[in-house]
C-alpha cells in the first residue's frame, strides 16, 4: 500500500485552520477531497502538526495511504489543479510504510513576523507593532529558551494534553529592515505556545515585563503571569525536520 508523502505550502488567511471541520473551509478537507477526487476513493491526511485558524505554512508535511499506485508527478499537478491557488503542493513522494508526518518528525521551526511600519502588501502576514522594541532585551528573554522546560506557562491547557516538556534548539530575534522575526525550532510545541512565547517577548521589548518576570513563568509554569497572545497571522510554519 503506497504512503504518499506531501511538502505543502499555504496561505492560512481564508482557512479555519488545519484540521477538518464540517461547514468550515480548512487546509486538510482542501487537500482531502482533491485527493478523493484524483483516486476516487475517500482519503485521510496525516499532518506534521495542526496549525490554528490563520497561520501560515511554508513546509507543512503531510501524509496518506492508499492502495492505490500513482506517477508522483501527475498526483502533484491534478492536486494542485483541484486546489484552490492559496494552497499549493511543492513535492509528492512515497515512502516508506512506517512514515508518519506527525510521529516521525524530529523537530519543527516556526517564524513569527513583526512589521515595524505600517503595510497593506504584507499585513497578511505580519503583525504591526508601532511601539518601540527592545531587541537585545527581547533576545536575552529568548536565550533561557533552548534545552527542555515545562512549558506550561507559555501555552494553553487542553485536556488531551498528556505533558508539556518541549526541547527547544535554539530561539532567536533578528532585525531584516522593517521586520523583526522572531524564529524557533523545537522537537514539539504546544497550544498557542509559539504566539505566547512572541507575545511575552514583545511585553519585555516595550518594557512592560521583566526578564525575570519572563523566566518565572517558564521555570514556574504559571501562565497568569505570561504576556498575550500574539495574532496568528505573523506566525509561519517554515520546516518539519525528519532523520
Amino acid at each position: 500500500m503506497p504512503n504518499y508523502r506531501l511538502l505543502v505550502e499555504f496561505d492560512g488567511t481564508d482557512f479555519h485552520g488545519w484540521q477538518y471541520q464540517p461547514d468550515q473551509r480548512t487546509v486538510q478537507g482542501e487537500l482531502e477531497q482533491a485527493a478523493s477526487i484524483f483516486f476516487h476513493q475517500a482519503i485521510r491526511l496525516h499532518p506534521a502538526g495542526r496549525t490554528d485558524s490563520g497561520v501560515h505554512a511554508r513546509g507543512m508535511v503531510a501524509n496518506f495511504k492508499t492502495d492505490q499506485l500513482a506517477d508522483c508527478e501527475r498526483l502533484k499537478k491534478a492536486l494542485n489543479g483541484i486546489s484552490d491557488r492559496d494552497v499549493i503542493i511543492h513535492e509528492v513522494a512515497i515512502v516508506d510504510d512506517d512514515f508518519h508526518s506527525r510521529w516521525t518528525a524530529t523537530a519543527r521551526e516556526y517564524c513569527y513576523r513583526i512589521a515595524k511600519t505600517r503595510t497593506a502588501i504584507n499585513r497578511n502576514f505580519t503583525y504591526y507593532v508601532k511601539d518601540e522594541l527592545d531587541l537585545i532585551a527581547m533576545n536575552r528573554a529568548a536565550q533561557c529558551l533552548p534545552g527542555s522546560h515545562n512549558f506550561r506557562g507559555f501555552s494553553l491547557a487542553i485536556a488531551k494534553e498528556k505533558h508539556y516538556l518541549c526541547r527547544v534548539y535554539f530561539a532567536r530575534w533578528n532585525e531584516y529592515g522593517d521586520e523583526i522575526h522572531f524564529t524557533i525550532k523545537a522537537n514539539r510545541f504546544l497550544h498557542g505556545m509559539v504566539r505566547i512565547l512572541v507575545g511575552s517577548c514583545i511585553q519585555v521589548g516595550k518594557g512592560l515585563m521583566s526578564i525575570k518576570r519572563f523566566e518565572d513563568v517558564l521555570h514556574h509554569q504559571n501562565n497568569r503571569k505570561a504576556g498575550f497572545k500574539a495574532p496568528a497571522h505573523g506566525l509561519c510554519l517554515e520546516k518539519v525536520y525528519y532523520d
